[in-house]
C-alpha cells in the first residue's frame, strides 16, 4: 500500500490511496474516509489499483461524487484531462448541488406520491389511519435511501417499481413481499435482503395505492437519497406527512449551522475541552497501557452521554447532536490508531438519544431522521460495515406530552422526562392569548394552575420546557440545557423563568435577538444556555463576558435591577378590549348617526364612535367605527339606543353567550374591558398620546375624543408636546429596546415595568418646570433656563407632529394629480422611517444623489428624510440638554445613566 498527500496547485490537497491489482477499491476509499481528518480533510480522496483509479469529492457542505479513470480512459478518453484537474484544477471538481438542494429536491418530487394517496383516500371515502399511512409513507422513504446507500441490493426497489409502473396491485403485492424481508432479512427473488427491523417493518402493511402513483414513484426513484441532509429531512418531509403543514413545503427550514450554535456551546464545548487535555497529557507519554485506558474510558464517556430533546420535533436537534458525539468519538479513535494502540470500537449510537414529541407524524419521522443520520455518516466516515439488525428500535423517543400529565385519578402532573446529561431542543413558541386558542381553556387552565407557584399565569408556553429543566439541573438530574424561545423571554412575565434560572444555577451563554424560522415564518428568537452555576466562561452573543443578566444582557449594567417609579404610574394604559363584534363600517355609522327616532332623545353619536387601531396610526385613517356603551352602560339605557343595541343584540350577543367568563356573558353589550382607568385619565384632555403595541418603529401619534382607542394601542394621558418629544427621543427608545420584547421583527411597548413604568423622564411626571415655575420653590434664572430646555423639546416636537402629518395626509387637491392613489398607498409612517433608517445608514454624510434615492424610495422625496433626520436629532439633542447630558453619549451610556438615575429616584421616599 502506497499512501499520497499531496499540495496541489491551487493549495488544494488530495490523498491518494494506491493499493496492488484487483485491489477492493470500496475497502480503500473507507479507509481515506476514516483517517481524511488527521491528514487534513482535503477536498479530493483517490484509490487505485493497477486497473482503475477512482477520484471521491471530499467538499464540505456537498454531495459526493466519483470519477472513474482506466487505462483505456487515459489513452483514448478524459482520463488524462481528470488526472491534470486533481494536479492542477481540484476545485473543479467541487459539486454544483449542495446537499441542501438535493435534499429540497427529492422533497418536491416526493409530495407528489404524499399527495396522491392521501387525495385517493379522500375521493374514495376511505379512512386510513393517519399515523398508519404516515408509517407506510416513511418506509417509503427509507426503501429509497435504503437503495442509494447501498443497503439494499442495487435497484431493487427501482426495479421493484420500474417493472410494476403499469400494475398497482402487483406492485403492493411485491412490495409486500420487500417489506416482509426486509422485517427479519431473507430472500426476494433473486435479492439477499438484509435484516433492518427497528420497528419500521414490523408488518408489510400497504394501503390501497390510486393508479398513476407509481409513475411519482418512479420519478421519486431517480432522485440522489443518498445525499440527503437529515438536518433539514425531518422538517421537510413533516410538512409533506402532515397536510396541516403542506402549505409550509417552501418555507424557510432551521439549518444545521443554526441547531450548532445550541448544540456545540451546550453539549460538545466540554467534552472537547476534557477531551484537548487528555491529547496533551498523553502526548510523549512512555508507557501504551494507560494511554489505552485513558482514550477508552474518555471514548466510552462520549458513548455514555445522554441527550435529551424534550420537544423533538422531527428529530433534526437530535441527529445534529449525534453527529457531534460520532465525530468526537472517531477523533479518538484515529487518535489511537495514530499512536499504534489497540483498535477502539465505534460505540456511539442513536440508542443514546432521547426525545419526547407529541405530534405523531414528527414522532416517527423523529425516529427515522437520526436512524437515516446514523447510517450515513458511518458510510461517509469508514465504518461502512454494519452488523444486522441494521436499525434497532428508537423507544427512548415517547409520543406524549412533555409539560402536562393526569394521573389516575385526572388530577394535573409534571410528566416524566428521561434521564439524561444534557436537554437541547427547539419548544414551541405560543403566546399567552394563542394559547387558548389552540390549546384549549381547559388544558391552559390546569397547566396554570398547576405551574402558579413557578411560573406567572401570564407565561408563554415556552417557559415551562425551561422550568421543567431548571428543576431538573437543580435536583441534580441533568447537568445542562440549552433551550430556544421567542426574544420576549427576556422580558415580562416571561422572564421569572430566567430570573429562577439566576437563583438556582446560572446562564453561561446566551444569543439574545436572532432571526429564527418558525413554521417557515421568521421571528425573533433568544438562545439560552444554562447549569447550576457550574461554568465560569460565560458568552452573551458570540462575545466572552463574565455575567449575563437575567434580561440576557452583559453584567455590570443589569436593567432588570429597575424598579417602577410611582410617578410614572395610572399615565400608561392599554386599549379597549371588545372580546366580540362591535366595529362597523362607515356606511352603516352614518346610517345610525342619522337616526331621530331613538326613546331616550338622545343622539347615536352618544355611542357610536370612530375606533383606530396601530393600522389607523401607522397609515391613513380606515374610517372604521364602533357601537361602545361605556364602561357601565345598563341594558335599560343601552336600549334606548336602538339601532345600535340592536345590532350588538343580533351580531356580538350569540358569541358572547359562548364565553368562557361569566361577566362577558351577563353584560355582552359592553367591551369586555372597556379601559375605566383610561377614560378617566383622559377624559379632561384635549388630545392624548398613543403609540403601537407592537410596531417595527417607536412611532408615538396624538389622538382626540371622542375616538375609542383599541387593544393594539397603548394610551400615555399626557397632552403636552414635551412629553410628546421625550418618548420620540432616542433616549426613550433605547430603553424600551432593551428593557421590552419583540414580535418577530416588532419591538413591544408595555405599561408596566418592561418599558414606560421604569423610564426616568428628565423631570418626574408633574414636576416638570412649566409645572413649578409658579411655585417659587426654583430662582428665577433656574426656571427660566429649565424651562427653555423643555420648550425646545416641545417645539422639536411639534415640528415633528406637522412634518408627519403633512406627508401622510397631503392637500385633497393634490392626491390624484401630483401624487397617484398608488404613491398614497405607501405613504405610511412604517415606511417613512424605513427610509430614514436606511438614510441615515447608507446616505447621511456620503455624496448627495436624489435620482439615486428616488429610484429606491418613490413614495418620498430625500428632501422630507433630510429633514425628518434634522428634526429628530434636534429633538434628541434637546432632551440630553434636559438631563443635563453630552450629546455624544454612546447608547451603552444612555442606557447606564437612565438605570442609574432610575434606581436613584426609586429609592428616594415618596
Amino acid at each position: 500500500m502506497l499512501r499520497i498527500l499531496a499540495e496541489t496547485k491551487d493549495k488544494g490537497k488530495f490523498i491518494w490511496e494506491y493499493k496492488g491489482k484487483h485491489a477492493n477499491l470500496d475497502k480503500a476509499y473507507q479507509q481515506l474516509l476514516l483517517y481524511r481528518e488527521s491528514l487534513g480533510n482535503p477536498p479530493l480522496l483517490i484509490t487505485s489499483d493497477l486497473q482503475r483509479i477512482i477520484i471521491h469529492t471530499n467538499f464540505t457542505n456537498s454531495i459526493k461524487e466519483s470519477y472513474e479513470i482506466t487505462l483505456e480512459s487515459l489513452a483514448n478518453g478524459d482520463g488524462l484531462s481528470l488526472l491534470q484537474r486533481v494536479f492542477y484544477d481540484a476545485e473543479s471538481f467541487r459539486p454544483t448541488q449542495t446537499q441542501a438542494q438535493v435534499t429540497l429536491t427529492s422533497a418536491k418530487n416526493f409530495i407528489k406520491v404524499a399527495e396522491a394517496l392521501q387525495d385517493w383516500a379522500k375521493a374514495e371515502e376511505r379512512k386510513e389511519d393517519p399515523e398508519r399511512l404516515a408509517h407506510f409513507i416513511i418506509r417509503l422513504l427509507f426503501a429509497l435511501f435504503a437503495e442509494d446507500m447501498g443497503l439494499l441490493p442495487e435497484n431493487v426497489f427501482s426495479e421493484l417499481v420500474k417493472h410494476h409502473v403499469a400494475d398497482v396491485s402487483s406492485f403492493s403485492s411485491a412490495l409486500k413481499g420487500l417489506f416482509a424481508a426486509m422485517k427479519e432479512g431473507g430472500m426476494f427473488g433473486y435479492h439477499q435482503i438484509p435484516h433492518f427491523n427497528g420497528g419500521l417493518f414490523d408488518d408489510d402493511y400497504i394501503p390501497d395505492l390510486p393508479g398513476g402513483i407509481l409513475h411519482f414513484m418512479k420519478d421519486a426513484c431517480a432522485q440522489d437519497w443518498a445525499s440527503i441532509d437529515p438536518s433539514i429531512f425531518g422538517t421537510l418531509f413533516e410538512r409533506i406527512i402532515d397536510e396541516d403543514k403542506r402549505a409550509q413545503l417552501g418555507a424557510h427550514y432551521t439549518s444545521r449551522e443554526d441547531i450548532m450554535l445550541i448544540v456545540e456551546p451546550v453539549l460538545m464545548q466540554p467534552l472537547r475541552e476534557e477531551w484537548q487535555g487528555i491529547k496533551s497529557r498523553v502526548v510523549g507519554a512512555q508507557h501504551a497501557a494507560p494511554l489505552q485506558r485513558q482514550l477508552q474510558e474518555f471514548s466510552d464517556k462520549i458513548a455514555a452521554t445522554r441527550v435529551l430533546d424534550p420537544a423533538c420535533g422531527s428529530g433534526n436537534f437530535l441527529y445534529v447532536a449525534l453527529r457531534q458525539l460520532l465525530d468526537l468519538q472517531k477523533e479518538v479513535i484515529t487518535f489511537a490508531g495514530r499512536n499504534g494502540l489497540d483498535i477502539i470500537p465505534l460505540t456511539v449510537s442513536p440508542k443514546q438519544l432521547f426525545g419526547i414529541e407529541l405530534n405523531p407524524y414528527a414522532h416517527e419521522l423523529a425516529q427515522i431522521t437520526v436512524w437515516i443520520g446514523y447510517l450515513q455518516w458511518r458510510f461517509e466516515n469508514g465504518f461502512a460495515e454494519i452488523s444486522e439488525p441494521i436499525l434497532r428500535p428508537l423507544k427512548n423517543i415517547e409520543r406524549k406530552d412533555a409539560i402536562l400529565a393526569y394521573d389516575e385519578e385526572g388530577k394535573p402532573i409534571e410528566p416524566e422526562w428521561p434521564q439524561a446529561e444534557v436537554i437541547i431542543g427547539n419548544p414551541p413558541f405560543l403566546g399567552d392569548r394563542k394559547m387558548r386558542r389552540e390549546l384549549g381553556d381547559e388544558y391552559v387552565d390546569d397547566l396554570r394552575d398547576f405551574y402558579s407557584r413557578k411560573l406567572p399565569n401570564s407565561s408563554d408556553l415556552v417557559c415551562y420546557w425551561f422550568e421543567i429543566a431548571r428543576n431538573m439541573i437543580e435536583q441534580q438530574t441533568v447537568r445542562r440545557a440549552g433551550l430556544l424561545a421567542t426574544n420576549s423571554i427576556r422580558g415580562g412575565s416571561n422572564r421569572q423563568v430566567l430570573d429562577n434560572i439566576k437563583k438556582t444555577g446560572d446562564i453561561f451563554l446566551a444569543w439574545s435577538d436572532r432571526d429564527w424560522v418558525l413554521d417557515g415564518a421568521s421571528v425573533r428568537v433568544s438562545m439560552i444556555g444554562f447549569d447550576a452555576g457550574k461554568q465560569t466562561k460565560k458568552t452573551l452573543d458570540g462575545r466572552d463576558i463574565n455575567t449575563i443578566n437575567a434580561d440576557l444582557t452583559k453584567g455590570g449594567m443589569d436593567l432588570t435591577t429597575a424598579q417602577i417609579l410611582r410617578e410614572n404610574q395610572n399615565l400608561c394604559f392599554q386599549g379597549v378590549v371588545k372580546v366580540g363584534k362591535f366595529d362597523i363600517d362607515a356606511t352603516l355609522a352614518k346610517d345610525m348617526l342619522l337616526e331621530t327616532n331613538n326613546p331616550n332623545q338622545r343622539p347615536n353619536s352618544d355611542v357610536v364612535k370612530l375606533t383606530v387601531n396601530a393600522i389607523d396610526l401607522l397609515r391613513r385613517s380606515r374610517n372604521i367605527w364602533v357601537i361602545d356603551f361605556g364602561t357601565d352602560m345598563p341594558l335599560e339605557d343601552a336600549s334606548q339606543y336602538t339601532g345600535p343595541i340592536e345590532y350588538v343584540r343580533k351580531y356580538t350577543k350569540p358569541l358572547r353567550d359562548k364565553a368562557r367568563r361569566k361577566r362577558h356573558k351577563e353584560k355582552w353589550w359592553l367591551f369586555g374591558d372597556a379601559r375605566p382607568a383610561m377614560r378617566d385619565a383622559t377624559k379632561e384632555l384635549e388630545h392624548f398620546i398613543v403609540t403601537p403595541k407592537t410596531s417595527k418603529h417607536r412611532i408615538f401619534a396624538w389622538l382626540s375624543h371622542p375616538t375609542v382607542v383599541d387593544q393594539a394601542l397603548h394610551v400615555i394621558a399626557r397632552s403636552d408636546d414635551y412629553f410628546f418629544g421625550v418618548l420620540h427621543s432616542k433616549l426613550h427608545e433605547k430603553w424600551v429596546l432593551a428593557k421590552g420584547t419583540t414580535l418577530e421583527d416588532r419591538p413591544r411597548y408595555a405599561p408596566t415595568s418592561s418599558t414606560f413604568e421604569t423610564f426616568p423622564f428628565p423631570w418626574a411626571p408633574g414636576q416638570e418646570p412649566s409645572a413649578k415655575q409658579t411655585s417659587e420653590v426654583l430662582e428665577t434664572s433656574e426656571v427660566s433656563e429649565a424651562l427653555a430646555k423643555e420648550n425646545a423639546i416641545a417645539e422639536a416636537a411639534r415640528q415633528l407632529v406637522v412634518l408627519r402629518q403633512g406627508w401622510l395626509n397631503p392637500p385633497e387637491e393634490e392626491i390624484g394629480v401630483t401624487i397617484s392613489s398608488k404613491m398614497l398607498k405607501k405613504r405610511t409612517l412604517t415606511n417613512l422611517y424605513n427610509a430614514l433608517v436606511y438614510y441615515r445608514k447608507s446616505v447621511k454624510g456620503k455624496a448627495r444623489n436624489p435620482r439615486a434615492w428616488d429610484a429606491k424610495f418613490d413614495y418620498v422625496e430625500l428632501e422630507i428624510i433630510e429633514s425628518l433626520d434634522h428634526i429628530h436629532t434636534q429633538l434628541d439633542h434637546a432632551v440630553l440638554d434636559a438631563y443635563g447630558w453630552s450629546h455624544h453619549l454612546s447608547d451603552e451610556q444612555i442606557l447606564e445613566n437612565l438605570l442609574a438615575l432610575n434606581l436613584e429616584r426609586s429609592n428616594k421616599p415618596s
